[in-house]
């Protein structure tokens, strides 16, 4: 399959795995590298082409806007391939100009729509075209015409979603394909059995999304933002996809790395398999395979290699993987993927504290907040470039850590940070929320848990679970945070130990911030704006002490805020010399903490989000409010703290 563009060129980005360099290339007819792959995807659109579609799309109101805005090509946002982490050559992305209408919830398919939206941005967004929000009494609904070529209905074809907020219900040619609850989790439909003879086919998705009226999570978003809680997002906000697949294929991966056995091990879930059928694995350095293991449709395959390449901060080295489903010597299935040989774990020190280890060594964890939002897109960076930029900086500015906040990315994000060697400390976004508490610095309360319904218990644990399967296998990711600041926490103890027992290779940050618990493998305070800690002769003899949260200093940029005034900051400045001066006494405070106990920090945050101007960059990303050669210098002396252990 090809991707044609006979109307124009677009720019677009791809990557080698193992280069920390992006590489841009113009797709015109050619094949197209991705991840080191060659796809051929062939998309064919009905109703408007590219020229009609940049006539009919416009960002919507008179907000700042991200520089990778005026980039945007309405006939092929994102084109990427969605999924670094399982690849297939036979797909087709059907992210670009839909129709849509808002209707009272419980009303049957509009018969006609209100215009255009641009998917995968939320309605309430920018860019797609529309800037409304939804509310609970209504229901958001998405309309397009798309083909599908006759090569890739040989066997099944699967309807990819990557993410919808928050209830989603799929019809394909008016038949319904199924319905999806969660806000932050891929999901697919097989549609073959759904599509028509001949290539037109018709899509629809209805969307209800209460925001913070209903029990789900959503994070930060509000119906009235203000402060730290921000504008509503509804609706599709990743890219949707079609696969093709044979009737027997490959549904799943798992991949578990173990540093201390120089082993992977690699389950696989097989749809519909038959009994003769057989899963080959092969892990490879480059073209050169170093180990492969057959076994039947069920099995693990356990991987072997003498002294591995291990991923670290400084050489995140990915090593490459081919999974195929053969039958004799015929090549069912074939999927791509990749793995690293890292581990996270806890290590007490020589003074008795608890200390957090990456491959065996104490390496201090230092990154920003990072809230994940964009002022043209909300949930959604307007281009993979800019994606990656955050990630960028982040790095230029000598951290080494991002604790993702009450927020989930697609997978893209995750595969950047893999390759580029950044730790990720992913959080559940909230839900539910209702109690809070105040700690003082250096103690850890204890607040009333929330009381919440089955249904909210029920609706929490099915999405952290999906959260959970769906990024395991990056191995960025080393820190999993079920709860924040009390917001709607529950059964914490429960909920922890769950966690714990379901990826055991991971660190589990039980309440960041949040409601006193021995459970979990972390203590976490938060402060702001000086750093503080847990007492590490009370906390630190069972768990690893992190300041989860601190600094928030304030500074806006004019031009380049969300509203011209009452932005707001933890602590506020008048100018960056200020702002410099300040920070520079933080990282003062905060290295006597590291000797005394403290293995991690977070300072608040990457970049300003809506009012808040806390930001080390502006909400569009226009403005660097320190020299990244000025924080890098100062977090690496940081890292250069050594702490011996026990």
């Amino acid at each position: 399959m090809k991707f044609y563009t006979p109307d124009r060129q677009a720019k677009t980005l791809f990557y080698n795995r193992n280069s920390k360099t992006p590489t841009s290339t113009i797709q015109g007819l050619q094949p197209i590298p991705v991840l080191g792959v060659l796809f051929f995807i062939s998309v064919q659109f009905f109703g408007f082409n590219s020229q009609a579609q940049d006539s009919q799309w416009k960002p919507e109101g008179d907000r700042i806007m991200t520089q990778w805005a005026e980039n945007i090509d309405p006939s092929q946002p994102l084109p990427e391939y969605p999924r670094p982490q399982m690849e297939r050559e036979g797909w087709q992305n059907l992210n670009g100009l839909w129709e849509y209408a808002i209707r009272p919830k419980g009303e049957s398919q509009p018969a006609h729509f209100e215009g255009n939206i641009l998917v995968p941005f939320a309605v309430e967004s920018a860019l797609s075209g529309v800037g409304k929000e939804v509310g609970a009494d209504n229901e958001l609904w998405y309309y397009r015409e798309f083909e599908v070529d006759r090569n890739m209905r040989r066997g099944e074809v699967l309807l990819h979603f990557g993410a919808v907020d928050w209830e989603a219900e799929v019809f394909v040619n008016g038949k319904s394909a199924g319905v999806h609850r969660g806000g932050y989790d891929p999901f697919h439909f097989e549609i073959g059995t759904l599509l028509r003879s001949g290539r037109k086919q018709e899509l629809a998705v209805r969307v209800w999304d209460p925001s913070d009226e209903g029990p789900q999570p959503r994070g930060k978003q509000v119906r009235e933002p203000r402060g730290i809680w921000y504008t509503p997002v509804t609706g599709i906000w990743q890219t949707v996809w079609l696969e093709a697949v044979p009737q027997q294929y490959i549904g799943g991966i798992k991949t578990t790395p173990d540093l201390d056995a120089n082993s992977i091990t690699v389950e696989t879930d097989i749809q519909r398999a038959k009994t003769d059928q057989k899963v080959q694995v092969r892990l490879l350095d480059g073209n050169r395979v170093i180990s492969e293991k057959t076994v039947s449709p069920g099995e693990t395959a356990v991987l072997q290699v003498d002294n591995p390449r291990v991923w670290s901060l400084d050489d995140p080295f990915l090593y490459d993987m081919e999974i195929d489903l053969v039958e004799g010597r015929r090549t069912v299935d074939q999927v791509k993927t990749y793995t690293a040989w890292r581990k996270i774990s806890m290590e007490t020190d020589a003074g008795g504290i608890q200390r957090m280890l990456l491959n065996d060594e104490f390496v201090f964890q230092y990154g920003p907040l990072d809230q994940g939002w964009w002022p043209d897109g909300l949930y959604t960076a307007p281009t993979d470039e800019a994606l990656l930029f955050d990630i960028v900086k982040t790095k230029e500015m000598g951290f080494n850590m991002i604790r993702k906040h009450v927020k989930v990315e697609p997978a893209r994000w995750y595969y950047h940070c893999d390759r580029m060697g950044m730790l990720v400390w992913q959080d559940m976004p909230s839900g539910d929320m209702g109690n809070r508490w105040e700690s003082r610095p250096g103690i850890i309360g204890k607040g009333t848990e929330k009381d919440r319904t089955p249904e909210s218990e029920a609706i929490f644990r099915e999405e952290w679970k999906a959260i959970i399967d769906a990024n395991y296998n990056f191995p960025s990711i080393v820190v999993w945070v079920p709860f924040n600041e009390a917001w709607g926490q529950f059964k914490t103890q429960e909920i922890v130990e769950w966690t714990m027992n379901y990826d055991p290779t991971r660190l589990v940050n039980s309440a960041s911030g949040g409601n006193f618990t021995t459970s979990g493998q972390i203590m976490d305070l938060h402060n702001y704006p000086d750093p503080v800690m847990p007492d590490p002769d009370i906390y630190g003899k069972d768990q690893i002490i992190v300041l989860g949260e601190y600094g928030g200093l304030g500074l806006p940029i004019e031009g380049h805020t969300w509203q011209e005034k009452d932005n707001w900051g933890y602590q506020s400045f008048k100018d960056k010399e200020e702002l410099k001066n300040r920070y520079d006494q933080l990282i003062k405070d905060l290295k006597p903490l590291v000797n005394k106990g403290l293995s991690a920090a977070v300072y608040t945050q990457t970049t300003d989000v809506e009012v808040e101007v806390n930001g080390l960059m502006t909400y569009d990303r226009k403005v660097i409010k320190f020299d990244p050669s000025f924080l890098k210098k100062l977090h690496e002396e940081l890292y250069r703290i050594k702490i011996p252990l026990k």
